[in-house]
């Protein structure tokens, strides 16, 4: 469960992100409400992961799911460009948030193992 936290959160911040672009500095009322519920949303569930998760690893994969998706959409959605260099630190970025996944419970398994 702590995994899907993360990932909601993750999401979360993906529209609280473009939210502060639409919101024009706080200038338009709904566009500011919602940004305002999706930051507090994606950090109460960003706060549940932490309880099991350790931080590093789930402050990395929050913000690099944030990182990741708010590229992704505008690539996708609103013309930003994706040349070959953003593409390969993007799949960088992903590999890591994975690899950061894979790895999280090997500490938890040798500190099990010791005790």
């Amino acid at each position: 469960m702590p995994w899907i936290y993360l990932v909601l959160a993750g999401i979360c911040e993906i529209g609280w992100a473009f939210g502060l672009k639409y919101s024009k500095g706080f200038t338009e009322l709904v566009p500011s409400v919602v940004t305002g519920i999706l930051i507090i949303v994606s950090f109460i569930l960003f706060s549940k992961a932490m309880k099991s998760i350790p931080i590093g690893t789930a402050y990395a994969v929050f913000t690099g799911i944030g990182a990741a998706g708010t590229v992704i959409i505008g690539m996708l959605f609103l013309d930003e460009g994706g040349g070959i260099g953003k593409l390969l630190f993007l799949g960088l970025l992903l590999g890591g948030i994975i690899g950061l996944k894979m790895t999280t419970g090997d500490e938890d398994n040798e500190k099990e193992k010791e005790n």
